[in-house]
């Protein structure tokens, strides 16, 4: 009931009540501890840390397990991983291999998701069911291999090199459920490192869960905090893209429509323009019909003119008219072999003019004339 032990932090566990539930180890045993609220040193615990810590032994029935129930927790140390694990990060950090301008971005329409994990467990099913929940257009390529044991290292990073030879993976991910810092200390390893480090194919990881982080997490290009968030991180939300297609077809077809009734708004502008740019029609018609009237009636008076001109010229004709004069009864007496005109005026006037002509001399004049009077 009055114990003093020494070991590394592990597997640490808040309750909502302010319990805190942890394992102290040491490189060949573990030992599962409780520190209730109220207890001095809680804020002292923290994952890879060595504390001294001191308490009773209990005996928890309902689930069958030993306890160590402390009191007091004081700082000891760094962990032996813990500190194995920060001077790998720094080595590896000095070497560039965490540079974020190295960092790929992500395919947004993957065609083949390439996978390194465990076939059984969780983390390939959890990433399945999203994958064919998102966005089933997307093959998932599985490359298993060991996430947890002293060989899993060399199987995660062979696992990874067979994807990064095939060439076929748009994006991969490399994924384990949660689990303590030993469980998850494959991801750590520096062979793992260099693997991520190495692929030519964008890698996201997706290890533990959202308080755990490794030495993948760091080199990968991008981080998701559990297999599951890695899932919906490489494949976009299917649903998502048709309510995106359909505001963009909405949209393009509210564009069109605005355009349509733009031109026709500059059609009947430009219409507008035209019809008042140009004369009235009407009124010109109107002119048009004015000014026939007044040349058809000028063209009338003047025909009428005319006519009456030709009457006046064929009256003062035909009184002018010889042959009207003749057959008015005037006379014009001609020799018929020389021409001569022998009488020349009314025809009762002949016998006077024989009688006359009888007690004159030859040549006469007549009608001042002078007529040849011979027979």
């Amino acid at each position: 009931s009055d114990l003093w032990i020494v070991g590394e932090v592990s597997n640490l566990r808040a309750s909502s009540s302010g319990h805190s539930y942890f394992t102290l180890k040491d490189s060949v045993a573990s030992l599962n501890c409780v520190l209730f609220r109220g207890q001095g040193g809680a804020a002292i615990l923290d994952n890879g840390k060595l504390v001294r810590a001191h308490g009773r032994m209990s005996f928890y029935e309902p689930r069958g397990s030993t306890d160590f129930m402390v009191d007091r927790v004081l700082p000891e140390g760094e962990g032996e991983l813990a500190q194995e694990l920060e001077r790998l990060k720094a080595r590896l950090s000095q070497e560039g291999l965490f540079e974020e301008s190295r960092k790929r971005p992500l395919p947004q329409f993957p065609e083949i998701v390439g996978v390194v994990t465990s076939p059984t467990g969780a983390a390939w099913q959890d990433i399945q069911n999203i994958v064919r929940r998102r966005y089933p257009l997307a093959r998932l390529l599985l490359s298993p291999t060991q996430v947890q044991g002293l060989d899993a290292a060399p199987s995660i990073a062979a696992a990874l090199e067979r994807l990064d030879a095939d060439g076929s993976s748009d994006v991969i991910i490399v994924a384990r459920g949660g689990g303590s810092l030993e469980d998850l200390w494959p991801f750590n390893e520096e062979i793992v490192a260099r693997a991520i480090f190495g692929s030519r194919i964008p890698v996201v990881s997706g290890v533990g869960h959202e308080t755990d982080f490794t030495i993948a997490d760091y080199v990968a290009d991008r981080r998701a905090p559990t297999p599951s968030a890695a899932a919906e991180l490489v494949v976009p939300d299917g649903a998502i893209l048709r309510q995106t297609v359909a505001a963009w077809t909405e949209r393009a077809q509210r564009g069109a429509l605005r355009a349509v009734e733009a031109g026709r708004v500059e059609v009947a502008n430009l219409s507008r323009r035209l019809e008042s740019g140009l004369p009235d029609l009407g009124n010109l018609k109107r002119q048009v019909d004015d000014m026939a009237d007044v040349l058809g009636n000028n063209f009338n008076n003047r025909l009428r003119m005319a006519r009456l001109e030709v009457d006046n010229f064929e009256s003062r004709l035909r009184t002018l008219d010889p042959a009207a004069t003749l057959r008015r009864g005037f006379a014009v007496v001609q020799h018929g072999d020389t021409g001569t005109v022998v009488f020349l005026g009314w025809p009762g006037d002949r016998r006077r003019f024989a009688e006359d002509n009888r007690s004159r001399r030859n040549d006469t004049w007549h009608g001042g004339r002078r007529a040849n009077t011979g027979e």
